[in-house]
């Protein structure tokens, strides 16, 4: 199989126990991070950064049967953007930009930390993914998740993290345009590449069942490591229980 089939090659898998710990922050802060093509979206006024850890299952090619994939516990930090070409696509009525929906509403990874050699390695030279290799601990502890993160990577910054987290309440439905649907109904990440390329994958899922969530930060070096001061503003918690995901491959941004 050639490397151009291998980066076409779209993946399986469930996102699961998933928490988004989402910090409004000036949007200044994060265009200073962000590839020249890439523009930070905001909502009502404020960009947001986004610590999320979670576990991936039963990650494959797609249509392989689920049992034959592998788990890959995961902790991230994210924020929201749009893609200067896309959006002027958009605006002129020239075709859609692809497939999916908010096509232009993407997510950018500042890191990507992650259990598992084949599933860091793979996501590094494929997809071009800031991943990092790390030891994470992941179990439920009555009601809440412990999530215990340690960055090993050769070379890179230590990255500790240590939380516990579990939802609140009864699930809730969200609306467009607010600030729940802002921060997870996006169907495309980006990346750069060690050369500049900015590339992307399309990403295929019902929408996120969401709850409010607890949370108890016992660590956390996530913004620290990638070269943001910590916010001091109030942060939004959301818990899900996950979703089926379909990833396309990696693809050139025009």
């Amino acid at each position: 199989m050639s490397l151009r089939s291998l980066l076409d090659l779209p993946v399986d898998m469930g996102w699961r126990h998933v928490l988004f710990a989402n910090w409004p922050v000036d949007p200044a802060v994060v265009e200073a991070h962000l590839p020249e093509s890439l523009t930070v979206d905001t909502h009502d006024g404020q960009a947001w950064l986004s610590v999320v850890p979670f576990t991936n299952v039963g990650v494959r090619p797609h249509g392989v049967p689920e049992w034959t994939g592998f788990t890959l516990p995961e902790l991230n930090l994210r924020t929201y953007v749009t893609h200067d070409g896309e959006r002027e696509r958009a605006e002129g009525d020239t075709g859609a930009a692809d497939d999916g929906p908010a096509a232009d509403r993407g997510v950018y990874f500042f890191s990507l930390d992650a259990d598992g050699i084949l599933g860091v390695s793979g996501a590094r030279v494929f997809h071009h993914l800031p991943y990092y290799f790390a030891s994470i601990s992941m179990r439920a502890e009555e009601s809440q998740i412990a999530f215990e993160s340690e960055r090993w990577h050769p070379g890179a910054r230590p990255c500790d993290f240590d939380a516990r987290y579990g939802p609140t309440g009864e699930r809730f439905t969200f609306e467009p345009g607010s600030l729940d649907d802002f921060l997870t109904e996006r169907y495309r990440y980006y990346t750069e590449t060690p050369s500049g390329d900015l590339r992307y994958a399309q990403i295929s899922h019902r929408p996120w069942p969401l709850y409010e969530a607890s949370v108890e930060f016992r660590d956390n070096e996530v913004f620290e490591t990638n070269g943001f001061a910590t916010p001091d503003s109030d942060p939004v918690f959301r818990y899900s229980p996950g979703v089926d995901v379909t990833a396309s491959g990696s693809r050139r941004a025009e």
